[in-house]
């Protein structure tokens, strides 16, 4: 697939990375000669210096042949003006654009057909937000992802030490909670892929992902580690725009304070926020935090746009008692570094935000992707189209299907029914298929065969 990729920033790198990675044809457009440099040094792709709303630039970048665009520069405008012009001028068929300001989100006939031509908005704010609310409603869980609109859930949780599964086969998982149809799809083990039987040991600090329909997952979750209190007292560090968001979709429910260190923004804030208390200072400041009883909190959430900060603040919040400590952080590096330390989860944006992007260039009808251990694995759902001379997987067994290497079917929904897919389960027309893929370069075999192909007669 031939992609053109507008801004080389985190979001963009991190959407280059996953596709260059995948065997795509992939040009991005930036401003910044430096920042191309960099990402051509490493990624195996073609780089375009300009504007990405000029339409010599989107020229220059092959805009006449590309499958895709992907508009996600720091400036809405932009997106919009370069989703018009590739509709336009050059007929891209599919074009997908990053959003922040409600005022363009909140009237769909701009983003339409007779407006700017959106296929696809994406506003990474508002993924986050709601990325970071799951994880307060499952405390113990490291991801927590939803299919089939919330019907199947797919959680990660560390396995602790005491757990009734852990030192256990995962054969034995039907007998410790026999009414309830789960399966664990992959573990990790010292940041490896297992594609667990029904013979493998789950280990103490096994990253373990389990599949169950959504109402049973805190069930499943109880059988590899302790359950932790709900969280009830919440402190935010930063009052951007995800410390905002994140305060208002929580403080109905929880009790929020947010610490901001600018003034005029504290100001704002506090004006939009009905409940949560909003102060002003540093996150790093011991004596503040000791002030406002962090020692008390059962979480802090640092989204300040400084990583350094965000780390700073979360690893002395996590010293000074909080109970759990949530830091985003836009550099791999670092993300990889800390995560399972002092810093009990590290988000980095571009991950949590990229699998609605994905489901938009996956091949046949896939309808959610997501993005697992930063991007080295993927869950998908694919639903299947066609019959049994046209599909590869329709009137099959799940055992005879030719998955490759790593990838699990997972779990089945047929209508308001949700299957744990075994090696007997047979695909039908129209099931959503829930697929784990340990190994993100066999996904171009796995999109072909959720694709309906030529019915030989």
């Amino acid at each position: 697939m031939k992609i053109i990729i507008l801004g080389a920033g985190q979001v963009g790198g991190s959407v280059a990375e996953s596709l260059v990675s995948e065997q795509n044809d992939i040009t991005v457009v930036d401003v910044d000669p430096p920042r191309l440099r960099a990402l051509q040094d490493r990624l195996d792709l073609r780089t375009v210096t300009g504007s990405a709303a000029h339409p010599s630039v989107l020229a220059e970048a092959g805009a006449d042949d590309a499958d895709l665009l992907i508009a996600v520069t720091q400036s809405d405008e932009t997106n919009l003006a370069a989703c018009k012009i590739a509709a336009r001028m050059f007929n891209v068929p599919r074009r997908v654009a990053r959003v922040r300001a409600t005022d363009f989100l909140n009237d769909e006939r701009l983003l339409g057909a007779e407006g700017f031509e959106v296929d696809l908005s994406i506003c990474p704010e508002q993924v986050l937000t709601e990325y970071i609310v799951k994880l307060i409603e499952f405390p113990e869980a490291l991801q927590v992802l939803d299919f089939a609109d919330g019907v199947v859930s797919l959680v990660a949780v560390r396995a602790y030490r005491g757990g009734p599964m852990v030192g256990h086969p995962v054969k034995d998982i039907r007998s410790h909670i026999p009414s309830i149809d789960t399966r664990i799809v992959a573990i990790f083990r010292r940041n490896h892929p297992i594609v667990p039987d029904g013979d493998t040991v789950i280990e103490v600090d096994d990253e373990v992902f389990c599949l169950a329909a959504s109402r049973d997952i805190r069930k499943v979750m109880r059988e590899l580690r302790r359950m932790d209190r709900p969280v009830r007292r919440i402190m935010i560090a930063g009052g951007g725009n995800i410390g905002q968001r994140l305060a208002r979709a929580l403080e109905r429910d929880y009790s929020v304070r947010v610490v901001e260190h600018n003034k005029q923004r504290c100001e704002m804030l506090a004006a939009r926020v009905h409940e949560a208390l909003v102060l002003n200072g540093d996150a790093t400041d011991e004596e503040l935090l000791l002030q406002e009883g962090i020692g008390d909190m059962d979480l802090f959430v640092a989204v300040t746009n400084n990583d350094e900060n965000n780390i700073m603040s979360s690893l002395l919040a996590k010293r000074l008692g909080a109970r759990r400590v949530v830091a985003l952080i836009n550099r791999r590096s670092y993300v990889d570094l800390l995560q399972s330390g002092e810093i009990d989860i590290a988000i980095s944006p571009a991950q949590a935000t990229i699998g609605k992007l994905l489901a938009h260039v996956r091949r046949g009808d896939v309808v959610a992707v997501h993005s697992l251990r930063r991007g080295a694995a993927e869950a998908l759902e694919a639903v299947v189209h066609g019959d049994r001379d046209s599909s590869k997987v329709i009137g099959r067994r799940v055992e005879d299907i030719d998955l490759p290497a790593g990838t699990t079917i997972g779990a089945v929904v047929r209508g308001d029914e949700v299957l744990m897919a075994h090696h007997d389960t047979v695909i039908e027309a129209e099931d959503h298929a829930i697929v784990f893929v340990a190994d993100k370069k066999t996904l171009p075999r796995v999109e072909k065969l959720f694709q309906v192909g030529v019915r030989f007669l």
